[in-house]
C-alpha cells in the first residue's frame, strides 16, 4: 500500500493567472472563491475517508457504455454556456439540489463561486441543462491556460432519472477537448466507496499520489492491496 501523508493546507488570494491555476491543480490545489485548499483525509463520522484527486485528458476520454447511455437519454438538452453568475434562476436551482443533502448542507452556492465570479481568482464558466426554458442543471468550470477543473455542478432533484451530474461533466469534457485542453480535473474522490464514485468510471483517469507528489493511473488505487 503506497504510504498517504496527511495534508491539509490552505491560503486566500484573490487574482491567479492562468499558467498558476494549471500548476495549482496538478499539485491537488482546488478552491472555493478566494479560498485554496487541498487535504488528503476526510474526517467523516464513519472515520476517516483516504482523498484522491483525479485528473483524465479530454483527448484521450472514451465514454462508457452507460455513459454513452446517458448522452442518448439527454438528447433533448439544450446548452448554453456563458460566464459563472449568480443569477436568481441558477440560485433557485441550487437551493432545490441541496434538499439532496441530510449532512455537510451547503449554505449557499456563493460557498463555492464566491460573492462576485466574475472577479475572480480565474475564469469560470457556467453551463447551463435546459430542457425548452426550464433549466435543470448547471455546472462550473474553471479554465487555466492548458487545463480546466470542474468546480461544482447543481440539478433539479426531480430529474436525477437523467444522472444529470454525469452528463454536464460529460459535457465539459467534452468542451475541453474541442479546445485543445491538457487536461480536465474532475475534482477528487475517497478510496472507498462513496457519492463520488461515478468519477472513478472515467476513462484514462489518474489519481495524485501525495506522497511521490505524482499523478498514477487509476488501476493502481483500484488494486485491493491499496484500499486494505
Amino acid at each position: 500500500m503506497i504510504p498517504h501523508p496527511w495534508i491539509n493546507e490552505a491560503f486566500c488570494v484573490d487574482q491567479v493567472t492562468p499558467g498558476q491555476m494549471d500548476a495549482l491543480w496538478a499539485r491537488g490545489w482546488r478552491h472555493f472563491g478566494s479560498d485554496f485548499f487541498r487535504y488528503s483525509i476526510n474526517m467523516a463520522e464513519s472515520g476517516p475517508e483516504w482523498i484522491v484527486p483525479l485528473r483524465l485528458d479530454p483527448a484521450a476520454f472514451l465514454p462508457s457504455k452507460t455513459q454513452r447511455r446517458v448522452l442518448r437519454a439527454n438528447a433533448d438538452v439544450r446548452w448554453e454556456m456563458r460566464n459563472a453568475t449568480l443569477s436568481p434562476v441558477v440560485c433557485d436551482l441550487f437551493e432545490r439540489h441541496k434538499k439532496r443533502y441530510t449532512s455537510n448542507v451547503p449554505e449557499s452556492l456563493a460557498v463555492f463561486l464566491g460573492e462576485d465570479p466574475a472577479a475572480g481568482p480565474c475564469e469560470c464558466l457556467e453551463f447551463r441543462c435546459l430542457i425548452g426554458e426550464k433549466l435543470i442543471a448547471a455546472s462550473f468550470l474553471d479554465v487555466g491556460a492548458t487545463s480546466v477543473s470542474s468546480l461544482y455542478a447543481a440539478f433539479d432533484p426531480l430529474m436525477s432519472w437523467r444522472s444529470l451530474g454525469t452528463l454536464t461533466m460529460l459535457k465539459e469534457i467534452q468542451w475541453a477537448a474541442g479546445r485543445g485542453m491538457k487536461y480536465y480535473y474532475p475534482g477528487y474522490t475517497t478510496l472507498v466507496p462513496g457519492i463520488y464514485d461515478y468519477k472513478k468510471r472515467l476513462r484514462p483517469l489518474q489519481g495524485y499520489d501525495w506522497s511521490e507528489n505524482k499523478w498514477m493511473p487509476w488501476s493502481v488505487w483500484e488494486h485491493p492491496s491499496m484500499t486494505a
